[in-house]
């Protein structure tokens, strides 16, 4: 009976080494499945709103996600004290953002200078992956602006010729934890231009960066350059403008400081005239505010 007792020990002994090694090969097989196919983490959060200042970045609503914003400039701060540094007067635009999916979101809005509506699609097409693999997000955006304003009495206006169309290549990279750059390449095109030595398809080039101070607060730079000899008949400068982001909740507020009075591609950058050296600087502000529209199961 003893002789049995220790047969019967030494085999569940080798059945349960048997078993060790199984797994033990397993999870070699498994680890080395893992390593030579990584999971992709992505980068988040490389802007924390859909604007740097006036340009669009790279970022989104997520899908069922609607962002309603509110983009105000008032008038130039060397318009003296009688207008209170510009206090007095203001240009507004209102819009709204929605996520058809993470990647895919479409937007409207209607903007006081020259009564301007706009529209526009956006698709993120790349994304930034950590640990090396994918080093940029990139992303396109069509829009559309139609301004509504009688600006002359000698020449009739119809629609078409109010319309002007914009397209940007949205290239943007978050370096660590603090700073993130992007490069905007865009082209624009106006139905109808001032005078026939004024081209109609216009390149230009959005510069932007955003770097963090705080865990709840951010400094942002643009700069938007329009190269020379494709606007003749008025002197165009290139946009230059700071902000001051603070997070608060679901809101992003941005104190805003511009030499552009206008916020639509087809108009801040080939219609800015002013200057900084000048004191043509627009203070102003930008509110975003997200609402999750997609249903709780």
């Amino acid at each position: 009976m003893a002789t049995r007792k220790y047969q019967l020990t030494l085999l569940l002994f080798l059945l349960g080494l048997s078993a060790s090694a199984q797994d033990s090969s397993l999870l070699h097989m498994l680890n080395d499945s893992m390593a030579a196919h990584p999971r992709k983490t992505y980068v988040m959060g490389t802007f924390k709103a859909e604007h740097i200042i006036n340009l669009q970045t790279v970022e989104g609503p997520a899908a069922g996600n609607l962002n309603f914003v509110i983009q105000h400039r008032f008038g130039t701060l060397n318009s003296g004290s009688y207008n209170f540094f510009g206090l007095d007067n203001a240009t507004l635009r209102l819009g709204l953002d929605y996520g058809i999916t993470d990647d895919l979101s479409v937007g409207i809005g209607r903007s006081s200078y020259l009564k301007t509506f706009d529209g526009y699609v956006k698709y993120k097409f790349l994304r930034q992956t950590e640990g090396g693999g994918m080093p940029v997000t990139m992303a396109v955006i069509g829009t559309v602006t139609d301004f509504t304003q009688d600006i002359t009495d000698e020449v009739f206006l119809n629609t078409s010729d109010r319309t002007a169309y914009s397209a940007e290549l949205l290239i943007a990279r978050k370096f660590g934890r603090k700073l993130s750059l992007q490069v905007s390449p865009t082209y624009l095109h106006y139905n109808f231009v001032p005078t026939p030595q004024d081209k109609n398809n216009i390149i230009a080039i959005g510069l932007g960066g955003r770097m963090k101070i705080t865990n709840r607060m951010s400094i942002d730079a643009e700069y938007d350059v329009v190269p020379k000899n494709q606007i003749v008949s008025y002197t165009v400068h290139n946009s230059f403008s700071l902000g001051w982001d603070i997070e608060t909740g679901g809101h992003v507020f941005q104190l805003v400081f511009t030499n552009s009075q206008s916020i639509v591609p087809t108009q801040f950058l080939t219609q800015t005239t002013g200057t900084w050296g000048k004191g043509d600087i627009y203070f102003g502000f930008n509110i975003s505010r997200n609402f999750n529209l997609k249903k709780k199961h």
